[in-house]
């Protein structure tokens, strides 16, 4: 006899839970793009458990090799929510290379709004897609580390995760 199974509505945001070297990492998708990747000390909204959705298994895989060194640019369908302005810094975000940093200043001079350093900043922060879209990769003046929704720590890991990691072409 077939079993009735259950169906997300196509708009339903779904989740799946993953180990990483900065512990458990959430991820989230919606109508087959990720919209989300939460580290421990960030809330991530409610979602339904999604451990067979396509997105969800390739950026976990992805995932799995930025953390051992075999990957650096990720290749997913990426759907974040934000303003305008958040979209176009995440954009620039996701331009700044594997292992190199920039300053608020040098995004903010990128999208063409040199003045805005602290909006810049603040849209950095609310960045859903943390890792894939690389916020981690944005300084304060003169290299200071700056805050980071995942936390100071893992900040300084990531940097200097791509900064020891070996070239690998792909």
């Amino acid at each position: 006899m077939l079993m009735p199974t259950h169906t997300a509505p196509r708009d339903a945001l779904l989740t799946l839970q993953i180990s990483s070297p900065l512990g458990p990492l959430r991820l989230l998708a919606r109508d087959g793009a990720l919209c989300g990747v939460y580290m421990n000390l960030q809330n991530a909204p409610p979602a339904a458990p999604g451990p067979d959705e396509p997105v969800l298994l390739r950026a976990a895989q992805q995932l799995r090799e930025y953390f051992a060194g075999t990957r650096r640019d990720f290749d997913l369908p990426l759907r974040p929510r934000g303003t305008e302005f958040q979209q176009t810094v995440w954009r620039a975000l996701a331009e700044i290379p594997y292992g190199v940093t920039r300053s608020y200043a040098q995004l903010a001079t990128a999208i063409g709004r040199p003045t805005a350093c602290r909006a810049v900043g603040g849209a950095n922060g609310k960045n859903p897609l943390g890792i894939v879209v690389p916020c981690h990769r944005v300084i304060g003046h003169h290299g200071a580390l700056t805050g980071y929704a995942g936390g100071p720590d893992n900040k300084r890991w990531l940097l200097a995760h791509e900064a020891a990691a070996p070239l690998v072409l792909r």
